[in-house]
C-alpha cells in the first residue's frame, strides 16, 4: 500500500450512508487524539492481496521479519465489504494494547491489530480514544 493524494475528508464524503456517518464518527475520534499528526488515505493492495483504501493517522516506521524498513501508521481506518476495521499498530512487552481493552470496546472482534465493527454504535468510542492515545504516545 502507498499513500495517496485524496483527501481523507473527500474519500469519507464518497462513502454511501450509513458508512459515511459510521467512519465519520470513529475519524472524528481519531483525529481529535492524533492531532498534529498527518492523516492520510493510503490505498493499494493490503495483506492478503484485497484492494484497500486506509485512513492513516500519524507515521510508524518499522523493520519487518525480513529486515525490509517499512513505512506505515500508528492507526488505520478503513471500510470492508461486511465490516470495518480500526487497526491500531502498538505492542507492548504483553502484545498488542487493543486485546487489554478487548472487553470494553463493545460489539466488536478484537485481532492481534484490529478492531472489527459494523458500526460506530457498536463501539465505546471512549474506550476507542484511550487505546488510540495510548498508541499515539507509544509510537510518536
Amino acid at each position: 500500500m502507498e499513500r495517496t493524494d485524496v483527501s481523507p475528508d473527500i474519500f469519507i464524503a464518497s462513502l454511501p450512508e450509513p458508512l459515511r456517518t459510521d467512519l465519520g464518527r470513529v475519524d472524528a475520534v481519531v483525529s481529535k487524539v492524533m492531532k498534529g499528526h498527518s492523516r492520510v488515505l493510503w490505498g493499494g493492495k493490503f495483506w492478503g492481496g484485497s484492494e484497500q483504501s486506509i485512513i492513516g493517522y500519524g507515521d510508524h516506521t518499522y523493520q519487518r521479519s525480513d529486515k525490509k524498513t517499512v513505512d506505515w501508521f500508528i492507526v488505520g481506518l478503513a471500510p470492508q465489504k461486511n465490516y470495518n476495521s480500526l487497526y491500531v499498530n502498538a505492542s507492548d512487552d504483553e502484545g498488542y494494547l487493543i486485546r487489554k481493552y478487548a472487553d470494553r470496546l463493545g460489539k466488536a472482534k478484537v485481532r492481534s491489530a484490529a478492531i472489527t465493527f459494523k458500526s460506530a454504535d457498536d463501539l465505546d468510542l471512549g474506550v476507542v480514544e484511550e487505546v488510540v492515545t495510548l498508541a499515539r504516545d507509544r509510537l510518536s
